[in-house]
């Protein structure tokens, strides 16, 4: 059910970008980033199973896109797309999220985003124990929540920018990123 919420909200999205794409000083931007994710079940997990070591974070690298409408002279709304490799505990996660902010006069964006990310684990690397080949063979290895957040973007000159977001996905992970980004 989870799976087809996420793919009818992107198919909106992607359905309604290029009438929000067209709209009159609509901004849609592009950029690559990276961070931290912190699933957050490592003190769980631990005290059910004494002495199994769990590393539930791991680095994310990739990419971002979406668009933004001015709704006034400083508030704007948004709808955005991200794709991220991890390198240890995440193999990968992908999600969509809404954005509502203002841009204040030197034309800094402040927003709050809410959405959906699905994210695909790595037991392997969460799980410190030695254990047989195929053990996590069969196991669901991806799992989806809604995602909530904030961020902010900084101007680097006429179109490129600087972007920070501190979100978490059903309040159970923590999760921080930041990018380099181009507004067309």
């Amino acid at each position: 059910m989870k799976k087809f919420a996420l793919a009818a909200t992107a198919s909106l999205a992607a359905l309604s970008l290029p009438s929000i794409a067209n709209a009159q000083e609509a901004e849609v931007f592009v950029g690559v980033s990276g961070g931290y994710h912190d699933l957050g079940v490592d003190g769980e997990i631990e005290d059910e199973f004494p002495g199994v070591g769990i590393d539930d974070g791991s680095p994310i690298f990739g990419a971002y896109a979406g668009v933004d409408v001015p709704l006034g002279e400083s508030l704007f709304a948004g709808v955005e797309g991200n794709y991220h490799i991890g390198t240890s505990a995440i193999d990968s996660e992908y999600g969509a999220s809404l954005r509502l902010g203002f841009q204040d006069q030197g034309g800094a964006k402040y927003y709050l985003r809410g959405g959906y990310q699905e994210v695909n684990f790595d037991y392997a690397e969460i799980i410190d124990l030695e254990v047989p080949a195929g053990t996590y063979d069969g196991l669901d290895d991806t799992d989806g929540d809604y995602l909530v957040g904030a961020g902010a973007e900084f101007p680097l000159g006429t179109n490129a920018m600087l972007r920070v977001n501190v979100d978490t996905i059903a309040f159970d992970s923590a999760r921080a990123t930041a990018g380099i980004g181009f507004r067309f």
